[in-house]
């Protein structure tokens, strides 16, 4: 399914800087804890970059594939094509058991233009794991009325 050129992807060492304030405000529409997502955040950098496939990435999220007409997915072709890095994608590990998909924080554009690129393009993450003991559930959640809830970003 690749749109693109045959081109590598290619990929910063480090995540931008400005990604980490952008991954706060993406958790903070998931998390009513700013103590929890002030962890989760300042642990992201500290990560050994992870490879996953953008393939594997999408179908963990459980999140569909932006067209190569997005605007921030088009920006993200143009750069690939110039040959510029991009920068590393940040997640949050999903919870199988709990119904829970794995968290893009930042970079899911980034994920979409290296597929459409090239599905198995490999692209460093760094991944923060939640304690299940760390998360408060609001009484009136989803999760504690024993339906599964649907946290599924759709813009990021």
């Amino acid at each position: 399914m690749a749109t693109t050129r045959a081109r590598k992807v290619s990929w910063k060492q480090e995540s931008d800087a400005h990604d980490y304030p952008a991954a706060a405000s993406y958790l903070s529409l998931l998390f009513d804890d700013p103590d929890l997502i002030g962890r989760i955040v300042e642990a992201l950098p500290k990560c050994e970059p992870n490879k996953y496939k953008a393939k594997d990435l999408l179908r963990a999220a459980d999140l569909p594939l932006l067209p190569a007409t997005n605007p921030h997915v088009a920006s993200d072709l143009k750069k690939i094509r110039k040959g510029r890095s991009l920068s590393q994608v940040l997640l949050v590990r999903g919870d199988l058991l709990r119904g829970f998909p794995l968290q893009i924080a930042d970079g899911y554009h980034r994920v979409c233009a290296s597929y459409l690129t090239d599905e198995n393009t490999e692209i460093p993450c760094r991944i923060v794991t939640i304690p299940t003991t760390q998360i408060r559930t609001p009484r009136s959640s989803p999760a504690s009325s024993g339906t599964r809830p649907r946290a599924t970003p759709r813009g990021r």
